[in-house]
């Protein structure tokens, strides 16, 4: 069975590059029947806390892409020491005592550092009496010195990949503290899960030589490599948390009003896209579509401008994000739209004898020009609050001459309909403007103004019904 794995680091929030990361792995299990494996990789005691952990968690909950087993590594540190103390004892290790800055050294032609030929060389009861002395030392993997031999494997993005054994440093698996260093917790962890891709940034790839290595000496059975091109900044920087901070966490979309089906079209495409370069993609498609061998081998920049809140994210994002929003079925945007509103503290409409439509009615009308959820409670104001602003161009609509008073009279004639639709409010408004000897516009787009706060929108009939016939009435005499 194909299994992938996502192992972030809980040391700062979920930022969209690692969700990019989780999401062609979720893609790619899926499309092949298999299993998601969220392995926190929480070896590194000193930077990982508990309100990281739970950023992280919250942000790959938000993604609606559920996982299929959790771990922790810090969890199965017995495993990772035992695997090192295997290694040690089969030669395929070593144990170097060399105290910090005075390491003997064994360089390549670059002058890289590669070996301490001196703590090579110990025998093992030496390395055993001076461990079981209390001397401190680090657990270094045992590189093949003077060996011809060339690392080769194919990854699913980059294609062939190789690197001489021989420009490999003898590099650390255990700290002088006991805990494992990366390279040992992850192939240790990879192979006893029984992980078949590694899928993972490309930052990973040159240390995909060392893991072969450690795959080989452990026995393990060697995983598929894929290796994704990075997202930049707009600065041309590696996307970061430390760098570019909170505007580039998952939550921060997901506060900003993202859908989850939002963020994760625009991740798909930073860096990949199917092959009829279709743009709007449900979940169903992706899952459909995706392919590893797609993925483009450059690096994606992501747009934005931290220090505006107008240009907060990338203007593709919202545009998709939007499309999304507008395309999803009403009934499935209902539910994110009720959190808005709720959060906010206001109504939820409802059906009241007729005379106003549901929830649903209401978000299907407003929605058509919306790009996030916040719209719904910025533009949208109106439709589930009685405190709403209203634009430049719709006041000066209410102050054309005789609109304040023709609405007024409107009000009155509204308030004695049988049946109130937007049939009979319009041939009510109409037939008010001809008596009146005004242009059914004026007051048309007076109303318009009145009951919403903005020139333009969805049609003015279908407003009136959407709020109600009290409602109506409340706002049109307020004017």
């Amino acid at each position: 069975m194909t299994r992938v794995r996502f192992a972030p680091s809980p040391t700062g929030f979920l930022h969209i590059g690692g969700a990019r990361t989780y999401i062609f792995n979720w893609l790619f299990a899926r499309q092949h029947g298999g299993k998601v494996v969220l392995r926190i990789d929480d070896t590194d005691r000193e930077r990982s806390t508990d309100e990281a952990l739970q950023s992280i968690i919250d942000g790959l909950h938000w993604l609606e892409l559920p996982w299929d087993e959790q771990h922790h590594q810090s969890e199965r540190r017995t495993k990772h020491v035992e695997a090192a103390e295997a290694l040690l004892a089969k030669g395929l290790a070593y144990r170097d005592f060399t105290r910090q800055n005075a390491l003997p050294e064994a360089k390549d032609a670059a002058g890289v550092w590669l070996a301490n030929p001196v703590m090579r060389e110990l025998t093992r009861d030496e390395s055993d009496r001076r461990a079981s002395a209390g001397e401190p030392f680090v657990v270094r993997f045992r590189v093949s010195l003077g060996t011809d031999r060339t690392i080769t494997f194919h990854d699913q993005v980059f294609g062939e990949q190789s690197r001489k054994i021989a420009d490999i440093e003898d590099f650390a698996l255990l700290r002088s503290n006991g805990s494992p260093t990366y390279h040992l917790a992850s192939t240790v962890d990879d192979s006893d899960l029984g992980i078949t891709h590694i899928i993972r940034g490309q930052d990973h790839l040159t240390n995909t030589f060392k893991h072969i290595l450690l795959f080989e000496a452990l026995g393990g059975d060697l995983p598929v490599f894929a290796h994704l091109p990075l997202l930049l900044g707009p600065d041309g920087s590696k996307l970061s948390k430390r760098r570019h901070g909170e505007i580039v966490s998952v939550t921060n979309y997901r506060d900003h009003g993202f859908l989850p089906q939002g963020i994760i079209n625009y991740l798909c495409l930073l860096g990949w896209s199917p092959k009829d370069n279709q743009e709007l993609l449900t979940r169903g498609e992706l899952i459909e579509l995706f392919k590893l061998e797609s993925v483009n081998r450059t690096n994606a920049v992501v747009t934005f401008d931290e220090d505006s809140e107008q240009s907060w994210a990338d203007p593709k994002a919202l545009w998709i994000n939007g499309q999304q929003l507008r395309s999803l079925p009403v009934r499935d945007l209902l539910p994110y739209v009720e959190i808005e509103l709720r959060e906010a503290g206001w109504r939820l409409p409802q059906n009241e004898a007729g005379r106003k439509p549901s929830l649903e009615a209401t978000v299907d009308l407003i929605r058509s020009r919306f790009n996030t959820l916040k719209d719904f409670t910025e533009r949208g104001a109106a439709y589930f609050n009685d405190t709403f602003p209203t634009d430049i161009k719709a006041e000066k609509n209410l102050n054309k001459e005789g609109v304040r008073e023709s609405l007024r009279a409107l009000a009155d004639r509204l308030a004695t309909l049988n049946d109130f639709t937007s049939e009979s409010v319009e041939t009510t408004l109409r037939s008010l403007a001809e008596e009146r000897g005004m242009k059914a516009g004026l007051m048309i787009n007076g109303a318009r103004a009145a009951l919403s706060g903005q020139s333009v929108g969805p049609s003015a009939f279908a407003i009136f019904t959407a709020l109600g016939r009290d409602c109506v009435i409340d706002r049109l005499r307020k004017v």
